[in-house]
C-alpha cells in the first residue's frame, strides 16, 4: 500500500476536528444531560443496583478516555498554529525580539529568567508612567 503519511495525519485531524465541534456543541451537552437524566430515573426501576452503576460509570469513562486524546490533539494542533502565527508577527516587528521565536520550546529555567527579564522592565515602564504622571501634575498650572 502506498498510502501517503500525510494523508494519514489529515484524515485524523479532520477527524478529531470534527469532534471536538460536536462534542463542544449545545446539542451534545443537552444529550449528555438527558442520558445522566434517563439513567437517574431508571434507578428505583433497578433498584439502583450494582449493575445500574456500572452502566453509567462504565459509559462515562469510556467517552472521557476517547475525548481524552482527540480533544488534545486539537488543542495542540491549535497551539502550534498559535504559536506559528505568533512568531510571524515577531519576524514582522522590527522592534520585535527575535530570541522569542520558538519561546515554547525552551527550558523551563529559561522561561523563568524571560518572564522575571519581562517582569523587571514592565516594573521600570511602570515607573515612568508614574514619573511623567507626576510632572504633568506638577507643570499643570493652578486654577
Amino acid at each position: 500500500m502506498s498510502e501517503n503519511p500525510a494523508t494519514k495525519q489529515d484524515w485524523f485531524s479532520r477527524f478529531s476536528n470534527s469532534c471536538s465541534m460536536m462534542v463542544g456543541s449545545r446539542w451534545s451537552f443537552s444529550l449528555a444531560l438527558l442520558v445522566v437524566l434517563v439513567w437517574a430515573l431508571t434507578g428505583p426501576y433497578y433498584h439502583y443496583s450494582d449493575t445500574w452503576q456500572l452502566v453509567i460509570n462504565t459509559g462515562t469513562t469510556i467517552v472521557t478516555f476517547v475525548m481524552v486524546f482527540l480533544i488534545q490533539h486539537t488543542q495542540n494542533r491549535d497551539a502550534k498554529a498559535v504559536n506559528l502565527k505568533l512568531n510571524e508577527i515577531i519576524l514582522a516587528l522590527k522592534r520585535a525580539k527575535n530570541e522569542l521565536i520558538d519561546a515554547e520550546k525552551l527550558s523551563d529555567e529559561e522561561l523563568e529568567e524571560l518572564e522575571k527579564k519581562y517582569a523587571h522592565l514592565r516594573t521600570l515602564a511602570e515607573r515612568r508612567r508614574q514619573t511623567r504622571a507626576r510632572n504633568t501634575s506638577e507643570q499643570t498650572p493652578a486654577a
